[in-house]
């Protein structure tokens, strides 16, 4: 277990849903307190909506970029084992199987992610991710399941795509195995 702002604790060898938002995209106001799974699915969906505050994940290049690091995660990096993604225009969901440290694993993509979208962005040097994550463990299959159809539908939810398969920067066009 780690501890920045929230508690991180899960059994090793278990599934993990992740969700991290860009730097400045949370608003200022303060947000409900998350509790349970429509919790955060109804404060997501909120988040989703937003029309203030860096949309960077909107440039395709950049968007593009952080579906690239997250995917050397499991193919170069050996850090998890990738079940699901979706990178939105403010946010990042993951479904995972950390095979190094939650931490390591989050900090290398987050940090790999920054640096190429700050390059591309013209931005160098500056804040892309808000420090804290999202982090769950995934208790059993029919959670994970409800987890893997969230993070795909996500894009179709923000009305961004009819069809999951539609959106370019998440894992619902590839074949996943569990």
């Amino acid at each position: 277990m780690y501890r920045r702002n929230l508690p991180h604790w899960y059994p090793e060898g278990a599934n993990v849903f992740v969700t991290w938002r860009l730097f400045g995209s949370l608003p200022l106001h303060s947000l409900p307190k998350v509790s349970d799974g429509t919790a955060f699915r109804d404060v997501d969906r909120g988040l989703d909506r937003a029309t203030a505050g860096p949309l960077w994940l909107k440039e395709a290049s950049v968007a593009q970029s952080v579906v690239e690091v997250i995917e050397a995660a499991e193919a170069e990096r050996g850090l998890c084992t990738l079940h699901d993604y979706v990178v939105m225009p403010n946010h990042v969901h993951l479904l995972i199987k950390p095979i190094a440290d939650l931490k390591e694993v989050t900090k290398w993509i987050k940090g790999a992610s920054a640096r190429k979208a700050n390059q591309l962005l013209g931005r160098t040097g500056q804040p892309f991710w808000q420090d804290e994550s999202f982090d769950h463990w995934v208790r059993h299959d029919p959670e994970f399941e409800k987890i893997r159809t969230y993070i795909r539908n996500n894009p179709v939810h923000a009305g961004l795509v009819s069809r999951p398969e539609q959106w370019p920067y998440s894992s619902a066009g590839r074949i996943t195995p569990r």
